[in-house]
């Protein structure tokens, strides 16, 4: 069963949700434990190119898929054969498999790397190692890594974390720092920190500038700030939008904010699979306000073919204000 992420674990003060997180408390110190133990035990493998991973401390919603597209595509116009290598979460093929959006559907290979695909060669595969070796026998002189940040199979280059730089009405990236499951951090703070070599604070386009207070606690790693940016505007007259990613109502407010006309919005559960009562009832809701159907493009691929017609995909990328300081950097890890 997949469950909707606890809004209240955003919250810095921790005001809601105060008996789950003291009932939960116990099984986030078993994970914290693990976490760790897994990563002081590993030993990397250099499989003999840059290996640049995107990562993030939280369980989902920074925006890190995002990024790393736009890494991939800095990396290919630099002239470098650039490919992704991710878990596949969500799919149901162990791989290592390359991913052709041609034959491979989100349910085979997940629905993060079905969207890479469309940029760049995108590899899957439960065992990361295995999966470089994969992508280096195919032509891979470069590899960007979705998602891997406490995964410490590979020797990286280059360790990328993305944040949600979200600050508004009272929201806070991780939380008061809990560790899942009473938080949203997959491992606490200093110990995800020590590991990066820079940070990405991602904003919503219309958001105020980055928080001081939140840049402050990267301390003296380089920190590049990247905002969402619409691909295209929303077509015009009333949408029921839906969602489902960590955080959909961040995906209800960035329609808002550019235009849309939104009497509905549903969220979902992250990496959802869209059955066919769910379908039913987005049809019903847009019937009942006369509108179109509009979502992001990572639920866009997971919606059966005859059902994407119907619906919008609204993409957007991450840009960031630093360009030329990121390409400096990647060109720096990707010798």
């Amino acid at each position: 069963m997949t469950l909707s992420t606890p809004r209240w674990w955003y919250e810095r003060h921790g005001r809601h949700g105060r008996v789950a997180r003291t009932l939960l408390k116990p099984v986030s110190w078993i994970w914290t434990a693990a976490t760790a133990r897994r990563i002081a035990r590993a030993t990397p493998v250099d499989v003999g190119i840059p290996v640049l991973s995107i990562g993030n401390l939280t369980v989902g919603g920074s925006g890190k898929t995002p990024v790393a597209r736009e890494v991939l595509r800095l990396l290919r116009t630099a002239g470098i054969e650039a490919q992704a290598l991710s878990r596949g979460y969500g799919g149901r093929l162990d791989g290592p498999v390359r991913v052709d959006p041609a034959v491979h559907t989100a349910a085979d290979v997940g629905d993060e790397p079905l969207m890479l695909s469309a940029e760049a060669p995108v590899w899957i595969a439960r065992d990361r190692v295995a999966g470089a070796r994969a992508a280096v026998s195919e032509g891979a002189r470069a590899l960007v890594l979705d998602d891997a940040h406490q995964n410490p199979s590979l020797h990286k280059t280059l360790s990328l974390l993305v944040v949600d730089g979200e600050t508004r009405e009272g929201e806070w990236p991780f939380g008061d720092g809990s560790v899942f499951p009473s938080g949203p951090m997959r491992e606490p703070m200093a110990a995800g920190l020590a590991r990066a070599d820079a940070v990405v604070v991602l904003l919503p386009a219309d958001a105020p500038p980055a928080d001081p207070e939140l840049l402050a606690t990267f301390g003296a790693l380089p920190t590049f700030i990247a905002r969402l940016e619409p691909a295209q505007a929303p077509p015009a007259g009333p949408l029921v939008g839906f969602a489902g990613i960590a955080k959909p109502w961040k995906v209800e407010r960035a329609l808002k904010a550019a235009g849309a006309e939104l009497p509905d919005f549903v969220p979902f559960p992250d990496h959802a699979a869209y059955r066919p009562g769910d379908l039913a009832f987005l049809a019903d809701r847009a019937a009942v306000f006369d509108a179109g159907l509009i979502t992001t493009e990572k639920d866009w691929v997971r919606l059966p073919p005859d059902w994407r017609t119907r619906v919008t995909s609204w993409p957007v990328a991450a840009r960031f204000e630093d360009e030329a300081g990121l390409r400096a950097l990647l060109a720096h890890s990707s010798r």
